[in-house]
Protein backbone atom coordinates (compact mmCIF):
# COMPACT_ATOMS: atom_id res chain seq x y z
CA UNK A 1 0.00 0.00 0.00
CA UNK A 2 1.21 3.51 -1.22
CA UNK A 3 0.99 6.95 0.23
CA UNK A 4 -1.62 7.34 -2.39
CA UNK A 5 -3.82 4.71 -0.87
CA UNK A 6 -6.62 5.49 1.83
CA UNK A 7 -5.93 3.66 4.82
CA UNK A 8 -9.08 2.82 6.52
CA UNK A 9 -10.65 -0.56 8.13
CA UNK A 10 -11.74 -1.03 4.85
CA UNK A 11 -7.77 -0.96 2.83
CA UNK A 12 -8.99 -0.52 -0.77
CA UNK A 13 -6.46 -3.43 -1.36
CA UNK A 14 -9.46 -5.92 -0.82
CA UNK A 15 -11.71 -3.97 -3.88
CA UNK A 16 -11.40 -5.56 -6.75
CA UNK A 17 -10.25 -4.26 -10.49
CA UNK A 18 -11.89 -1.15 -11.70
CA UNK A 19 -13.80 -0.86 -8.33
CA UNK A 20 -10.43 -0.01 -6.63
CA UNK A 21 -9.58 2.58 -9.37
CA UNK A 22 -12.99 4.18 -9.72
CA UNK A 23 -15.10 5.19 -6.05
CA UNK A 24 -17.64 8.02 -4.72
CA UNK A 25 -16.91 10.97 -2.63
CA UNK A 26 -19.60 8.56 -0.15
CA UNK A 27 -17.01 5.66 -0.68
CA UNK A 28 -13.78 7.31 -0.01
CA UNK A 29 -15.40 9.04 3.46
CA UNK A 30 -15.80 5.37 4.30
CA UNK A 31 -12.39 4.65 3.85
CA UNK A 32 -11.35 7.51 5.68
CA UNK A 33 -10.75 9.50 3.35
CA UNK A 34 -11.57 13.00 3.94
CA UNK A 35 -13.03 15.81 1.28
CA UNK A 36 -9.81 17.68 1.87
CA UNK A 37 -7.28 14.63 0.79
CA UNK A 38 -9.61 14.10 -1.52
CA UNK A 39 -9.30 17.57 -3.65
CA UNK A 40 -5.50 17.60 -2.24
CA UNK A 41 -5.04 14.40 -4.29
CA UNK A 42 -7.16 16.27 -7.39
CA UNK A 43 -4.77 19.03 -7.78
CA UNK A 44 -3.41 18.93 -11.79
CA UNK A 45 -0.36 16.61 -11.70
CA UNK A 46 -1.71 14.60 -8.44
CA UNK A 47 -2.36 10.86 -8.10
CA UNK A 48 -5.96 11.05 -8.46
CA UNK A 49 -8.71 13.00 -10.87
CA UNK A 50 -12.52 13.52 -10.71
CA UNK A 51 -14.29 12.21 -13.49
CA UNK A 52 -17.58 13.38 -12.58
CA UNK A 53 -19.22 15.24 -10.07
CA UNK A 54 -18.78 13.28 -6.78
CA UNK A 55 -16.80 10.45 -8.64
CA UNK A 56 -12.64 10.29 -8.45
CA UNK A 57 -10.57 7.80 -11.01
CA UNK A 58 -7.85 6.88 -8.29
CA UNK A 59 -5.04 7.27 -10.88
CA UNK A 60 -3.80 9.66 -13.26
CA UNK A 61 -4.04 9.57 -17.10
CA UNK A 62 -6.93 8.53 -19.28
CA UNK A 63 -10.20 6.93 -17.81
CA UNK A 64 -10.60 3.39 -20.19
CA UNK A 65 -14.09 2.03 -21.42
CA UNK A 66 -14.75 0.33 -18.55
CA UNK A 67 -14.02 3.16 -16.08
CA UNK A 68 -15.74 5.79 -17.50
CA UNK A 69 -19.05 3.14 -17.80
CA UNK A 70 -18.44 2.80 -13.96
CA UNK A 71 -18.13 6.32 -13.32
CA UNK A 72 -21.43 6.89 -15.54
CA UNK A 73 -23.72 4.64 -13.41
CA UNK A 74 -21.88 5.03 -9.83
CA UNK A 75 -22.82 8.78 -10.76
CA UNK A 76 -26.39 8.37 -12.02
CA UNK A 77 -27.25 5.75 -9.61
CA UNK A 78 -29.95 6.46 -6.76
CA UNK A 79 -27.88 6.42 -3.54
CA UNK A 80 -25.49 3.63 -4.26
CA UNK A 81 -24.23 2.06 -1.13
CA UNK A 82 -21.15 3.01 -0.22
CA UNK A 83 -19.15 -0.24 0.65
CA UNK A 84 -21.67 -2.05 -2.44
CA UNK A 85 -19.46 -5.10 -3.60
CA UNK A 86 -16.91 -4.90 -0.66
CA UNK A 87 -16.43 -7.42 1.92
CA UNK A 88 -17.49 -6.64 5.69
CA UNK A 89 -13.73 -7.38 6.99
CA UNK A 90 -10.50 -7.13 5.40
CA UNK A 91 -9.32 -10.49 4.29
CA UNK A 92 -12.93 -11.58 4.33
CA UNK A 93 -12.79 -13.40 0.47
CA UNK A 94 -14.10 -12.19 -2.62
CA UNK A 95 -16.73 -9.49 -2.90
CA UNK A 96 -20.59 -10.09 -2.57
CA UNK A 97 -20.96 -9.67 -6.05
CA UNK A 98 -21.55 -6.60 -8.92
CA UNK A 99 -21.68 -3.06 -7.57
CA UNK A 100 -25.84 -2.57 -7.56
CA UNK A 101 -26.40 0.44 -9.71
CA UNK A 102 -30.03 1.89 -8.42
CA UNK A 103 -32.46 3.33 -10.98
CA UNK A 104 -29.67 3.73 -13.72
CA UNK A 105 -28.46 1.54 -16.67
CA UNK A 106 -26.23 2.41 -20.03
CA UNK A 107 -28.42 2.51 -22.88
CA UNK A 108 -27.47 4.11 -26.58
CA UNK A 109 -24.83 3.44 -28.63
CA UNK A 110 -22.51 2.49 -25.08
CA UNK A 111 -25.38 -0.55 -24.71
CA UNK A 112 -25.49 -1.94 -28.17
CA UNK A 113 -21.27 -1.79 -27.85
CA UNK A 114 -22.02 -4.09 -24.62
CA UNK A 115 -24.08 -6.04 -26.58
CA UNK A 116 -21.33 -6.86 -29.00
CA UNK A 117 -22.75 -5.40 -31.95
CA UNK A 118 -20.59 -5.10 -34.29
CA UNK A 119 -21.42 -1.83 -35.98
CA UNK A 120 -21.36 0.01 -32.81
CA UNK A 121 -18.40 2.27 -32.10
CA UNK A 122 -15.68 1.02 -29.61
CA UNK A 123 -16.10 2.64 -25.99
CA UNK A 124 -13.48 4.68 -26.05
CA UNK A 125 -14.20 6.29 -29.61
CA UNK A 126 -17.93 7.69 -28.14
CA UNK A 127 -18.15 11.05 -26.81
CA UNK A 128 -20.54 10.08 -24.26
CA UNK A 129 -22.14 7.33 -22.49
CA UNK A 130 -25.81 7.47 -22.43
CA UNK A 131 -27.68 6.44 -19.07
CA UNK A 132 -30.91 5.81 -18.32
CA UNK A 133 -32.90 7.02 -15.41
CA UNK A 134 -36.77 7.33 -13.79
CA UNK A 135 -38.04 10.69 -15.51
CA UNK A 136 -38.39 12.31 -11.96
CA UNK A 137 -34.47 12.41 -10.89
CA UNK A 138 -33.13 15.20 -10.23
CA UNK A 139 -29.91 14.69 -12.87
CA UNK A 140 -28.47 16.97 -15.34
CA UNK A 141 -26.09 15.48 -17.99
CA UNK A 142 -22.19 16.52 -17.19
CA UNK A 143 -19.13 15.64 -18.75
CA UNK A 144 -19.22 12.33 -20.73
CA UNK A 145 -22.51 11.21 -19.22
CA UNK A 146 -26.00 12.03 -21.24
CA UNK A 147 -28.92 11.35 -18.93
CA UNK A 148 -31.96 9.47 -20.89
CA UNK A 149 -35.21 9.93 -18.93
CA UNK A 150 -37.94 7.63 -19.17
CA UNK A 151 -41.49 7.11 -17.61
CA UNK A 152 -40.88 3.50 -16.81
CA UNK A 153 -37.71 1.32 -16.40
CA UNK A 154 -36.95 -1.33 -18.23
CA UNK A 155 -35.48 -4.27 -16.98
CA UNK A 156 -31.38 -4.44 -17.24
CA UNK A 157 -29.64 -7.06 -18.61
CA UNK A 158 -26.18 -7.95 -16.60
CA UNK A 159 -23.46 -7.28 -19.21
CA UNK A 160 -19.83 -7.52 -17.88
CA UNK A 161 -21.51 -6.97 -14.31
CA UNK A 162 -23.31 -3.60 -15.81
CA UNK A 163 -26.27 -2.92 -16.04
CA UNK A 164 -27.39 -2.66 -19.58
CA UNK A 165 -30.65 -1.75 -21.19
CA UNK A 166 -32.49 -4.26 -23.27
CA UNK A 167 -31.65 -4.52 -26.95
CA UNK A 168 -34.62 -2.43 -28.18
CA UNK A 169 -34.57 0.02 -25.88
CA UNK A 170 -30.78 0.76 -26.56
CA UNK A 171 -32.23 1.20 -30.39
CA UNK A 172 -34.06 2.99 -29.80
CA UNK A 173 -32.13 5.58 -27.61
CA UNK A 174 -29.52 5.71 -30.37
CA UNK A 175 -31.35 6.04 -32.98
CA UNK A 176 -32.72 9.25 -31.24
CA UNK A 177 -29.74 10.79 -31.53
CA UNK A 178 -28.64 9.58 -35.04
CA UNK A 179 -29.36 11.63 -38.69
CA UNK A 180 -27.34 9.15 -40.77
CA UNK A 181 -29.28 6.52 -42.65
CA UNK A 182 -26.90 4.11 -43.39
CA UNK A 183 -25.55 3.99 -39.64
CA UNK A 184 -29.42 3.90 -38.23
CA UNK A 185 -30.21 0.57 -40.93
CA UNK A 186 -26.77 -1.13 -39.66
CA UNK A 187 -27.75 -1.24 -36.39
CA UNK A 188 -31.68 -1.85 -37.04
CA UNK A 189 -30.26 -4.62 -39.41
CA UNK A 190 -27.73 -6.49 -36.88
CA UNK A 191 -30.24 -6.45 -34.30
CA UNK A 192 -32.50 -8.83 -36.07
CA UNK A 193 -29.63 -10.94 -38.44
CA UNK A 194 -27.75 -11.04 -35.42
CA UNK A 195 -30.54 -12.62 -33.22
CA UNK A 196 -30.41 -9.93 -30.39
CA UNK A 197 -33.99 -9.27 -31.08
CA UNK A 198 -37.05 -9.64 -32.93
CA UNK A 199 -38.10 -6.11 -35.27
CA UNK A 200 -41.44 -6.13 -33.32
CA UNK A 201 -39.76 -5.07 -30.46
CA UNK A 202 -37.71 -2.85 -32.13
CA UNK A 203 -40.42 -1.17 -33.73
CA UNK A 204 -42.85 -0.88 -30.55
CA UNK A 205 -39.81 1.28 -28.73
CA UNK A 206 -39.30 2.88 -31.94
CA UNK A 207 -42.94 3.85 -31.97
CA UNK A 208 -42.98 4.67 -28.31
CA UNK A 209 -40.09 6.68 -28.78
CA UNK A 210 -42.30 8.97 -31.58
CA UNK A 211 -39.36 7.79 -34.08
CA UNK A 212 -41.19 6.87 -36.90
CA UNK A 213 -41.93 10.39 -38.13
CA UNK A 214 -38.10 10.52 -39.21
CA UNK A 215 -37.95 9.66 -43.13
CA UNK A 216 -34.51 7.83 -42.38
CA UNK A 217 -36.04 5.95 -39.65
CA UNK A 218 -38.84 4.74 -41.36
CA UNK A 219 -37.01 3.66 -44.47
CA UNK A 220 -34.29 1.71 -42.14
CA UNK A 221 -37.45 0.18 -40.72
CA UNK A 222 -38.70 -1.00 -44.04
CA UNK A 223 -35.73 -2.70 -44.65
CA UNK A 224 -35.70 -3.94 -40.89
CA UNK A 225 -39.19 -5.86 -41.59
CA UNK A 226 -37.63 -7.03 -44.64
CA UNK A 227 -34.84 -8.73 -42.63
CA UNK A 228 -36.69 -10.01 -39.98
CA UNK A 229 -39.47 -11.67 -42.35
CA UNK A 230 -36.18 -12.94 -44.34
CA UNK A 231 -34.21 -14.47 -41.37
CA UNK A 232 -37.56 -16.00 -40.35
CA UNK A 233 -37.60 -18.15 -43.11
CA UNK A 234 -34.49 -18.95 -43.05
CA UNK A 235 -34.46 -20.19 -39.58
CA UNK A 236 -38.03 -22.23 -40.74
CA UNK A 237 -35.95 -23.92 -43.16
CA UNK A 238 -33.63 -25.39 -41.18
CA UNK A 239 -35.74 -26.12 -38.22
CA UNK A 240 -37.38 -28.47 -41.55
CA UNK A 241 -33.89 -29.80 -42.14
CA UNK A 242 -32.61 -30.11 -38.83
CA UNK A 243 -35.39 -32.11 -37.27
CA UNK A 244 -36.59 -34.17 -39.97
CA UNK A 245 -39.78 -32.82 -40.79
CA UNK A 246 -40.97 -33.52 -44.39
CA UNK A 247 -40.39 -31.21 -47.10
CA UNK A 248 -43.47 -28.97 -47.50
CA UNK A 249 -44.12 -26.67 -50.99
CA UNK A 250 -42.76 -23.15 -49.67
CA UNK A 251 -44.34 -19.80 -49.71
CA UNK A 252 -47.40 -20.84 -51.68
CA UNK A 253 -51.29 -19.36 -52.10
CA UNK A 254 -54.32 -21.69 -51.50
CA UNK A 255 -57.37 -21.63 -53.54
CA UNK A 256 -60.45 -23.42 -54.17
CA UNK A 257 -61.06 -24.47 -57.17
CA UNK A 258 -62.97 -21.88 -59.11
CA UNK A 259 -63.90 -20.58 -55.81
CA UNK A 260 -62.28 -17.84 -53.50
CA UNK A 261 -59.20 -17.33 -52.69
CA UNK A 262 -58.20 -18.72 -49.03
CA UNK A 263 -54.39 -16.70 -48.59
CA UNK A 264 -51.00 -17.15 -49.01
CA UNK A 265 -48.70 -19.63 -46.41
CA UNK A 266 -45.44 -19.57 -45.48
CA UNK A 267 -45.13 -23.63 -45.65
CA UNK A 268 -47.94 -26.24 -46.73
CA UNK A 269 -47.97 -29.83 -46.46
CA UNK A 270 -50.44 -30.99 -49.20
CA UNK A 271 -50.68 -34.98 -48.01
CA UNK A 272 -51.76 -34.16 -44.65
CA UNK A 273 -53.38 -30.81 -45.20
CA UNK A 274 -51.30 -28.30 -42.78
CA UNK A 275 -50.08 -25.43 -43.23
CA UNK A 276 -47.79 -22.76 -41.61
CA UNK A 277 -48.24 -19.01 -41.03
CA UNK A 278 -45.12 -16.63 -40.16
CA UNK A 279 -46.65 -14.22 -38.13
CA UNK A 280 -43.80 -11.21 -38.96
CA UNK A 281 -46.58 -8.36 -37.81
CA UNK A 282 -45.53 -5.60 -36.37
CA UNK A 283 -46.64 -2.61 -34.33
CA UNK A 284 -46.69 0.16 -36.86
CA UNK A 285 -49.60 -1.91 -38.52
CA UNK A 286 -53.38 -2.03 -36.57
CA UNK A 287 -53.18 -4.96 -35.01
CA UNK A 288 -56.57 -5.44 -33.96
CA UNK A 289 -57.59 -5.42 -37.72
CA UNK A 290 -54.43 -7.42 -39.12
CA UNK A 291 -55.19 -10.12 -36.41
CA UNK A 292 -58.60 -10.40 -37.36
CA UNK A 293 -58.02 -10.83 -40.66
CA UNK A 294 -55.88 -13.88 -39.71
CA UNK A 295 -58.13 -15.35 -37.60
CA UNK A 296 -60.82 -15.24 -39.78
CA UNK A 297 -58.38 -16.44 -42.50
CA UNK A 298 -57.71 -19.27 -40.00
CA UNK A 299 -61.09 -20.44 -39.27
CA UNK A 300 -62.29 -20.79 -42.72
CA UNK A 301 -58.75 -22.67 -43.63
CA UNK A 302 -59.73 -24.99 -40.16
CA UNK A 303 -63.29 -25.24 -41.82
CA UNK A 304 -62.22 -26.95 -44.84
CA UNK A 305 -60.09 -29.53 -42.74
CA UNK A 306 -56.75 -27.39 -42.84
CA UNK A 307 -54.82 -27.14 -39.80
CA UNK A 308 -53.06 -24.06 -39.47
CA UNK A 309 -49.76 -23.79 -37.44
CA UNK A 310 -48.89 -20.06 -36.16
CA UNK A 311 -45.12 -19.35 -35.32
CA UNK A 312 -43.79 -16.25 -34.63
CA UNK A 313 -39.84 -15.20 -35.24
CA UNK A 314 -39.11 -15.15 -31.38
CA UNK A 315 -40.53 -18.61 -31.05
CA UNK A 316 -38.10 -19.92 -33.80
CA UNK A 317 -35.00 -18.58 -32.38
CA UNK A 318 -35.75 -19.27 -28.34
CA UNK A 319 -37.63 -23.03 -28.83
CA UNK A 320 -37.47 -24.24 -32.45
CA UNK A 321 -37.63 -27.78 -30.91
CA UNK A 322 -40.57 -27.16 -29.50
CA UNK A 323 -42.20 -25.80 -32.59
CA UNK A 324 -40.78 -28.70 -34.65
CA UNK A 325 -42.67 -31.06 -32.37
CA UNK A 326 -45.70 -28.62 -32.58
CA UNK A 327 -45.50 -29.61 -36.77
CA UNK A 328 -44.57 -32.72 -36.16
CA UNK A 329 -47.90 -33.40 -33.77
CA UNK A 330 -49.66 -31.89 -36.29
CA UNK A 331 -48.98 -33.73 -39.23
CA UNK A 332 -49.10 -37.09 -37.40
CA UNK A 333 -52.32 -36.61 -36.72
CA UNK A 334 -53.78 -35.56 -39.83
CA UNK A 335 -54.63 -39.81 -40.21
CA UNK A 336 -56.97 -39.14 -37.56
CA UNK A 337 -59.19 -36.11 -39.42
CA UNK A 338 -61.53 -36.52 -42.05
CA UNK A 339 -60.47 -35.94 -45.24
CA UNK A 340 -59.74 -32.15 -46.05
CA UNK A 341 -61.40 -30.22 -48.83
CA UNK A 342 -59.38 -30.51 -52.07
CA UNK A 343 -57.41 -27.30 -52.51
CA UNK A 344 -55.52 -25.61 -54.99
CA UNK A 345 -52.26 -24.78 -54.73
CA UNK A 346 -50.36 -22.18 -56.36
CA UNK A 347 -46.84 -20.50 -55.85
CA UNK A 348 -46.91 -16.74 -54.90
Amino acid sequence: MNHDTPLSPRPLHHVPDVQQRVLTSAQLRSHGVTAADTNARCRPGGPWQQLLPGVFLLRPGPATGEERLHAALMYAARCPAPHASVPAQPGAGEPHGPRQYAEAMVTGLAALTLHRFSCAPPLLSLDRVDVLVPRLRRLRSTGCVRIVRTAGLPEPEQVAGLPVAPVPRALADAVADLTDADAVRRLLTEAVRGGHCDPAAVVRELTQARLLGRPHVVDAVDSLVAEGRSVAEERLYLLVREYGLPDPVWNVDLRLPGGPHLGGVDAYWPDQAVALELDTRTPRQDEDAAWSECARRREHMERLGITVVHVTPRKLRESAEQQAAVVRTALTASGDRDPAAYVVVVPR
